[in-house]
């Protein structure tokens, strides 16, 4: 039985989902046991991430010109990131996060390693491998967002603006993942998709991934409550 392609992206999703031990930290924030200082360091981290992402889903885009459901796809990314930029301020502010700080700030080598990952696809991989490899690592993603979004409210005393970083992932995405599906079946009737680098590229994904927050977790302090 031939496979279509919203069985393809679910499938991946589903095969590269992340142990739920693979983050730590996540679920010291769903508690309120991080200290506020490991949300200003994610806060430093992902003013680098989201603008090297947008530029490498830009290159993703123009490499696609021949297949314009992965271009539509990555291009949607790319705008997507703009927005996130523009929203990750206010929660920077509320962390304490100002210019000077962000300019004195060293980067991380272990959360910098997912945004040189998603370069190296902007460069090499196969743009509908690539399509399949993000689909399923948002997905996780989404899932983080949305656990911290509840917890900076309810612990942390974050207003609505501050959270919306995290809100805008945590949303659903009928459209992008509808354009996703379009470019893997437009992949698949070309059969120009190579699943095996594919869940390749999403594993390799899925590790940057953990390793950004476990290399975030090895510097938080936990909160203590009396």
């Amino acid at each position: 039985m031939t496979r279509t392609a919203r069985d393809l992206t679910e499938s991946f999703t589903r095969d590269l989902a992340p142990d739920p031990r693979a983050n730590p930290l996540v679920p010291l924030i769903a508690r309120g046991e991080a200290d506020r200082e490991v949300l200003a360091a994610l806060a430093l981290e992902q003013r680098l991430v989201i603008p090297a992402d947008r530029r490498a889903f830009l290159h993703l885009a123009d490499r696609s010109a021949a297949e314009p459901d992965s271009a539509a796809f990555f291009t949607a990314l790319a705008e997507g990131e703009a927005l996130a930029g523009e929203h990750l301020e206010p929660f920077a502010a509320a962390c304490g996060v100002d210019a000077s700080r962000a300019d004195a700030h060293a980067p991380l080598p272990g959360c910098q390693a997912y945004p040189a990952y998603v370069a190296w696809l902007a460069l090499n991989a196969a743009p509908a491998d690539a399509v399949l490899a993000v689909t399923a690592n948002f997905s996780a993603w989404g899932g983080y967002c949305a656990t911290i979004a509840e917890a900076l409210r309810t612990h942390y005393g974050f207003s609505d603006e501050a959270c919306a970083f995290f809100d805008f992932f945590a949303a659903p995405a009928p459209d992008l993942d509808r354009t996703a599906r379009a470019a893997v079946r437009a992949a698949l009737d070309a059969g120009s998709l190579d699943e095996h680098r594919a869940r390749r590229h999403g594993r390799l994904l899925q590790s940057y991934e953990a390793m950004f927050w476990e290399t975030l977790r090895s510097a938080a302090r936990p909160v203590r409550r009396e």
